[in-house]
């Protein structure tokens, strides 16, 4: 009997995603009777708005959301996101430069599908959102790392850019405010990269997915804004998930010049066609309804940035960057490493993230499934009395 043909080498090399693989693992352990906290997942702990849900319960009773509509999106939807994309990002664009897609990790996926040729050389600073390196794996591109530290806020330099660009290097990645850090690039910042990517012929893939999660007055500017002349080398990518607390309706979109959207077009025409027409609905809602309950939202995201913040610094050996956007802390716990705790020595954040779910029995995610070891990241889009208890075992543990 002749052996069976082997299986994908290209997707047998993609690792399963760390942020879901750790929160999985705390739900097992939850549904085992442990009283275990998670700061894994990135999803915020609020009920979707209720003027969102009624939208959706609308559609339910009309029948042409039962049936196939184009596969880049319901023209209404599109038009509403040119609206949100304009006065967000300051980018007037029209509505055929727009694809809806199943949730902003589809877009992700896509626009390196769009603009990777096999061997270029994508620069990604770290740390990144773990799916990046797999996506441009997955476009046969090769991610180039670019890393900023704690001293740096995590925020890459041009400087740090130039010195990693090779005659192969063909796309930037540009994520503010970040996942899994939480930092904001500055205006100044952002159109400093931005006009670096253009004398370059870069093409920039720019995801805004927590735009309108900031803090202290901070702005998160987009790179089309910042540079104009940015957006004919730029995919733009987001969608509703975070800032209306509607991960599960799996809603995003991209945004780019016309012929990077047409060849995105056409390979979701193959992939999943349109995405449900109810969700799209809904999202439609979420976009051009009222916005009073996310900005309850966005407040309570601060109250809960402030206290994990400054509970963690409490930690000896801790060093805590402010984040200004997004939902997550990225602490650099280098100063934990190489110390005994509980009877354990931990040698890296993997260890150390190992040892804190099983000694205080709260889940975080090693800096490993983001880049270079010695951070963790920690989500705080969980409810308030849960996010201190955690810190305080944490501090427990290390005391």
């Amino acid at each position: 009997m002749t052996e069976r043909a082997p299986l994908s080498r290209k997707l047998s090399a993609i690792a399963e995603s760390a942020t879901l693989k750790v929160d999985a693992k705390a739900k097992a352990l939850q549904a085992a009777g442990r009283p275990v906290i998670s700061y894994a997942a990135g999803e915020p702990d609020f009920s979707t708005p209720q003027s969102i849900v009624d939208a959706a319960t609308k559609a339910l009773r009309d029948p042409a959301n039962f049936r196939y509509t184009p596969a880049v999106g319901l023209p209404v939807l599109r038009e509403a996101i040119a609206a949100k994309t304009l006065r967000d990002s300051g980018l007037e664009v029209d509505p055929s430069q727009i694809i809806v897609t199943n949730g902003g990790k589809q877009s992700v996926y896509q626009a390196f599908q769009a603009v990777v040729n096999p061997g270029d050389e994508v620069l990604l600073p770290a740390p990144y959102w773990t799916t990046y390196p797999e996506a441009i794996a997955l476009a046969d591109g090769v991610p180039v790392e670019v890393f900023a530290g704690a001293e740096q806020d995590y925020k890459v330099t041009v400087e740090q850019l130039e010195a990693a660009r090779t005659e192969r290097t063909t796309v930037l990645v540009f994520v503010s405010p970040s996942n899994p850090t939480g930092s904001v690039y500055t205006p100044e910042e952002t159109k400093a990269i931005g006009e670096w990517a253009v004398e370059h012929g870069i093409w920039i893939i720019s995801d805004e997915i927590y735009q309108n999660l900031v803090y202290e007055g901070a702005r998160a500017m987009s790179i089309v804004e910042a540079v104009p002349d940015a957006a004919a080398q730029t995919i733009l990518v987001n969608g509703v998930a975070k800032t209306y607390a509607m991960t599960g309706w799996r809603v995003g979109w991209m945004v780019g010049p016309k012929d990077a959207i047409k060849v995105a077009a056409n390979l979701q025409s193959h992939l999943s066609s349109n995405v449900n027409n109810i969700a799209q609905r809904a999202a439609l809602a979420a976009l051009t309804g009222p916005q009073g309950e996310v900005e309850e939202f966005r407040l309570a995201f601060d109250r809960r940035r402030k206290l994990i913040v400054s509970e963690l610094a409490k930690i000896d050996g801790v060093a805590v960057p402010n984040p200004l956007g997004a939902f997550y802390v990225y602490p650099d716990v280098q100063g934990l490493l190489g110390r005994e705790w509980a009877g354990v020595t931990p040698t890296t954040s993997l260890e150390l993230a190992d040892l804190i779910l099983e000694k205080a029995e709260v889940a975080v995610v090693p800096g490993e499934a983001f880049g270079p070891s010695g951070y963790l990241r920690l989500s705080y889009a969980l409810g308030d009395e849960a996010l201190l208890e955690g810190v305080r075992r944490m501090q427990e543990l290390f005391a």
